[in-house]
């Protein structure tokens, strides 16, 4: 094995907190070609941990082409999902949910 070809993941954190943050770092599943989008807003994220759980959860709702979050530690993240047609609210509220977060409202 050679330990000289090593690949930064981003997931150490030097300003403190949890070990595995990239504050104000995003994560952004693969896209299609998407025509609608939406954002939101999730409370409760701190790490890049935190995204990759909402990045997953929103990725699995079936339609959905792409997620890319905003990370925001101290406050709400901006979550951005881009889909061939409309999400069902209901069905984002549920996977922000299964992540562990909470919505605080859709991003304007």
């Amino acid at each position: 094995m050679n330990i000289d070809n090593r690949t930064d993941l981003g997931l150490t954190d030097t300003a403190g907190g949890c070990s595995c943050s990239a504050t104000g770092s995003a994560v952004e599943a693969p896209t299609a070609a998407s025509a609608v989008t939406a954002e939101v807003l999730v409370a409760g994220m701190t790490c890049a941990h935190c995204v990759m759980s909402v990045t997953e959860e929103l990725s699995a709702i079936e339609g959905v082409d792409g997620v890319s979050v905003d990370l925001n530690a101290g406050g709400a993240s901006r979550v951005t999902i881009r889909s061939a047609a409309p999400v069902d609210a209901a069905a984002i509220a549920d996977a922000v949910e299964e992540a562990g977060y909470s919505l605080t409202g859709s991003a304007s």
